[in-house]
C-alpha cells in the first residue's frame, strides 16, 4: 500500500508538472522578417502577431446538447504588439495572412474542444489581395511560410446555440516541426533561425457572431474553402442559421512558445507504468 501511494504521488506530481510543461514557455523578443530578408533586417517582436478575420462554422448534432464541428478561417496579420508599424508599409511586399481549419467537439451551454486541425501562414509580395476573390478571399496566396498542427485541447465557452460567449474567448494550441517554417522569417532575439527547430504556437481570439457576411465573403469562404452548399451557395440568399452553421468575426493574438523538455513528460510516463505494475500485483493476490 506505502509503495502504490508512493506511486499515485509521483504520478499525480508528474502530471502536474508534464501539464504545465506542455503549455511551454513562450517566446518574448523574438524576430520576425515579414519578408523572408533575415534577422538583421526583422522586426523584434515582444510577445505577439496580431490577427483578425473571419471564420465559418458548421455544427453536427451527436447527442441531445452534444455535437461535433468544423471550421474555416480566413486571417490577415498587419502588425506585431499592436505597434501600428504594418507589416505591409514598414516592409513593402510583407503581406501575411494564414489560413484555419480545425475540427472538434462540443456540448451546448457548455464548452467546445479542438481536436485537431492545420494553420498555414503566407507571405504575399502583391498589396491588396486580402479580402477580394483571388485564391481563398486573397488568405493563401505567396509564399507558404509556416505550416502548424492544432493539437488537440484549447477551445472556449459557448451558448445554447453554439456560439462563443465569455466575449467569444477561443484558445488554438499548435505545433511546428523542424521544417515547417520557412528559413528567414522566424528567428530567436540571438539571430538562430527557427526553421530548424520544432516550436509550439498559441493564438487567443475573440470571436463573436458575424450577423452580415458580405457575399464575398460567404463566397470564398462558406462556398469555396468550407466546401459548404447550403444558403448562400446553392443561389439563395445566406443567413446564420443558430445551432447549425454561422460566420464569426475574430481578432486576436498570435504567440510562439518553447516545446517542453522530453524528460517532462517521460517522468509522467514512468510513474504511470510503476502504478500500473503494482496494481496488476494486487489484482493478482486477490
Amino acid at each position: 500500500m506505502k509503495l502504490l501511494n508512493k506511486l499515485a504521488t509521483a504520478a499525480a506530481v508528474a502530471l502536474a508538472f508534464a501539464g504545465s510543461a506542455n503549455a511551454g514557455v513562450v517566446m518574448n523578443d523574438w524576430v520576425f522578417n515579414p519578408v523572408g530578408g533575415g534577422f538583421e533586417s526583422g522586426q523584434t517582436v515582444h510577445e505577439y502577431l496580431d490577427v483578425n478575420g473571419n471564420s465559418f462554422i458548421q455544427l453536427s448534432p451527436t447527442g441531445t446538447s452534444s455535437f461535433s464541428f468544423k471550421e474555416h478561417s480566413v486571417f490577415n496579420i498587419p502588425q506585431a504588439d499592436s505597434n501600428f508599424k504594418l507589416f505591409p508599409v514598414t516592409y513593402p511586399g510583407g503581406n501575411i495572412t494564414a489560413t484555419f481549419e480545425a475540427y472538434g467537439t462540443g456540448t451546448l451551454s457548455g464548452s467546445f474542444t479542438f481536436g485537431g486541425g492545420l494553420i498555414k501562414i503566407y507571405q504575399n509580395p502583391t498589396s491588396g489581395q486580402y479580402g477580394t476573390s483571388a485564391g481563398i478571399y486573397g488568405a493563401n496566396l505567396g509564399n507558404l511560410i509556416a505550416t502548424f498542427d492544432v493539437l488537440a485541447g484549447g477551445g472556449g465557452k459557448v451558448d445554447q446555440f453554439g456560439n462563443p460567449v465569455s466575449n467569444g474567448q477561443v484558445t488554438v494550441n499548435a505545433k511546428a516541426s523542424a521544417g515547417d517554417l520557412a528559413a528567414g522569417y522566424f528567428f530567436r532575439g540571438n539571430g538562430d533561425d527557427l526553421s530548424k527547430e520544432s516550436v509550439l504556437s498559441f493564438a487567443f481570439t475573440n470571436a463573436n457572431p458575424l450577423q452580415d457576411a458580405n457575399g464575398m465573403l460567404v463566397s470564398e469562404v462558406a462556398c469555396q474553402f468550407a466546401g459548404f452548399t447550403g444558403a448562400g451557395c446553392n443561389g439563395s440568399a445566406y443567413a446564420n442559421a443558430a445551432g447549425q452553421y454561422f460566420f464569426l468575426g475574430t481578432n486576436g493574438q498570435f504567440k510562439l512558445a518553447e516545446v517542453p523538455e522530453p524528460g517532462s513528460l517521460a517522468l509522467f510516463g514512468i510513474a504511470m507504468l510503476g502504478a500500473g505494475v503494482v496494481s496488476r500485483k494486487r489484482a493478482k493476490k486477490a
